[in-house]
């Protein structure tokens, strides 16, 4: 049975149609090769902030309220998002719509007027942003962790930039970034769920018509540098502590991407995980605790993410440290292997069974890879790893040259860790 359809038109552009019979909606979602990892150090931030001034006036709909009004006019679910090596925009609204939704999303990407008052005006969203980002420490950590394992480089750079960088962006700035990257060659858009594939292409490719066909600009390739166990702390007085201890792994493109994905699902991936039962229902140390990989063009880790109270944190340092060093010595049974596998795709397959989740599902593969593995597919790779692939991987990847440790709490100096934080 056919899954989805993929079709690269003249000019470069990619269209992904994924078919869902029994869906009553459609999303359309752009996607394009931007994000931070694009950028210079003088223009961190522009990626995400050029998101937000997609949203704020076409030439065909000059403000914001047009751009919302029409599609809350339609009851639609819409927003966008920026990643280190992608940006989004998507739409969901009934199939009845999908002319409408596919006009303004198609609109707002190509068009957008850039008008240097509401530059100025959405700076102070954008700052609000951060500011928001900066409260709360449980999604700050992760900003830390990545500028821990990858510093003064792309990689280790907030996706949403720094404050005095967003003050002096303006629309020279906008308008050359979004020549050198929002090219056809570069983009790809996904229309899922109620999909008429032999009458919507020709529209998609009507709305996109006007695209340029420029050159795309690459970005630099991320340095992997390490020796020993490495921590950063940001001081500040919270009621607990929040960690991602992590470990250097490999990119999106290395074969043992699913084992790794099998292994974090092990440590972390529900609330019969090793670390969940460890950590909170046995120490009673935290209410959150997960695993999980991320893994992008060229590099990748595993990171293990949570909140800790003061007292506790050595312990639970050492908890996860001993849960990893377990695997390493191959302490999985057949049964917690079968189990992580159900859990790992069985999660999967019920997150597709909306259209935005499946647009993205095929959509980030493009966007990363340039190559799709149907869901069905994914599964039977999953439950085809074995103990032996984990465990080589593990003792792969669990060395000190590759362990990390990022936190936020109450704390000065990192020595203080330093003795425990080793394999």
């Amino acid at each position: 049975m056919k899954q989805f359809t993929k079709k690269t038109l003249k000019n470069g552009l990619r269209v992904i149609t994924i078919p869902k019979k029994d869906s009553l909606a459609t999303t359309v979602l752009v996607l394009v090769e931007a994000g931070s990892k694009y950028e210079t150090k003088k223009i961190n931030g522009l990626s995400h902030f050029l998101e937000h001034m997609c949203f704020k006036g076409t030439k065909k709909r000059p403000t914001a309220l047009d751009i919302a009004g029409e599609l809350d006019g339609i009851g639609a679910e819409y927003n966008a998002f920026t990643s280190q090596e992608w940006t989004g925009y998507y739409a969901k609204a009934q199939s009845e719509h999908t002319d409408k939704v596919l006009d303004i999303i198609s609109d707002m990407y190509l068009n957008p007027t850039f008008d240097p008052k509401e530059i100025e005006k959405e700076k102070g969203v954008v700052i609000e942003e951060l500011n928001m980002y900066e409260d709360t420490p449980q999604r700050k950590v992760q900003d830390l962790f990545m500028e821990l394992l990858y510093g003064d480089q792309p990689a280790g750079w907030d996706v949403g930039g720094k404050k005095e960088i967003i003050q002096k962006l303006n629309k020279a700035d906008f308008l050359k970034y979004r020549g050198e990257h929002y090219v056809a060659k570069a983009t790809v858009i996904v229309v899922s769920g109620a999909v008429n594939e032999k009458t919507l292409l020709p529209k998609i490719e009507k709305a996109f018509s006007n695209i340029t066909v420029a050159d795309k600009s690459g970005k630099i390739k991320t340095i992997e540098k390490q020796s020993k166990p490495e921590i950063l702390i940001r001081h500040k007085e919270s009621d607990q502590t929040h960690l991602v201890m992590g470990i250097r792994a490999f990119d999106a493109f290395d074969k043992r991407r699913f084992a790794l994905d099998v292994l974090a699902d092990i440590l972390g991936g529900g609330m019969s995980s090793r670390l969940f039962q460890r950590v909170r229902e046995k120490l009673g140390a935290a209410y959150y605790v997960n695993a999980g990989v991320d893994l992008l063009s060229d590099h990748g880790y595993l990171g293990i993410s949570a909140g800790i109270e003061h007292s506790k944190i050595n312990i639970v340092i050492k908890a996860i440290l001993e849960e990893l060093n377990k695997i390493k010595k191959n302490s999985i049974s057949k049964e917690e292997l079968h189990r992580a596998k159900d859990h790992l795709t069985g999660r999967m397959i019920l997150g597709l069974e909306a259209s935005d989740s499946l647009a993205m599902y095929y959509g980030g593969q493009e966007i990363l890879r340039r190559e799709e593995m149907a869901p069905e597919e994914l599964v039977k790779i999953i439950h085809a790893v074995n103990l032996e692939d984990i465990v080589a991987v593990a003792n792969d990847l669990f060395k000190n040259d590759r362990l990390n440790l990022a936190m936020i709490g109450p704390y000065k100096d990192p020595k203080q860790f330093a003795e425990i934080l080793r394999f």
